[in-house]
């Protein structure tokens, strides 16, 4: 049985990263005014995010209205969770934009907090779901810090999820604007 903390914050984990997003694009004490390196630095960070993202729905197909099955392939092959590590990598990319360097440390301890309780969730569910394959798997395969030294197979045939996984990700996108409005009411301030 999986604890009810536990379901909670997963039922809510996209609410728990709204306070700081919120903080970030409403806050303007302690900005750090260095815009030509910020912005292309806080928008290398968000790119990097997004792409792990769609790597990542290429092959879990969670957004596609696709029958789940154990997804063992592309990033999953190296990591466990790498759309939290992507969304992580996002929001301290935004952390940059909004050029509240100071932020950077107490966001990536938030992720590291939120995230920690919602894997926690769901590999118990997964456990339950595929049983020893996924045992093997979480023994396999590192939680949070990708493991490259061993040659594994990341390839399934996934051209065909390439256009409809950019698609489910653009949403993403959105969470560029109230960076660029406040960028914007700034520079007339």
């Amino acid at each position: 049985m999986i604890k009810e903390p536990y379901n909670l914050i997963y039922k809510i984990r996209g609410i728990l990263m709204v306070p700081p997003f919120l903080f970030l694009v409403c806050v303007f004490y302690g900005e750090t005014e260095q815009g030509n390196v910020i912005w292309p630095a806080g928008l290398l960070l968000f790119t990097f995010g997004v792409l792990i993202r769609v790597w990542s729905q290429m092959h879990i197909h969670y957004r596609l209205k696709i029958h789940k099955t154990l997804t063992m392939t592309g990033p999953y092959v190296y990591l466990r969770n790498p759309i939290y590590v992507a969304n992580t990598i996002m929001l301290l990319g935004l952390t940059v934009l909004s050029e509240l360097l100071w932020f950077l440390p107490v966001m990536l301890l938030w992720c590291i907090l939120v995230y920690s309780f919602v894997v926690r969730r769901e590999e118990a569910h997964l456990l339950g779901k595929y049983g020893l394959p996924y045992s093997e798997y979480l023994q396999n395969v590192p939680r949070w810090v990708p493991c490259f030294g061993e040659k594994r197979n990341v390839q399934l045939k996934t051209k065909r999820f390439f256009w409809p996984s950019i698609i489910a990700e653009l949403h993403c996108l959105l969470w560029l604007i109230p960076f660029i409005g406040k960028e914007l009411f700034s520079s007339i301030h």
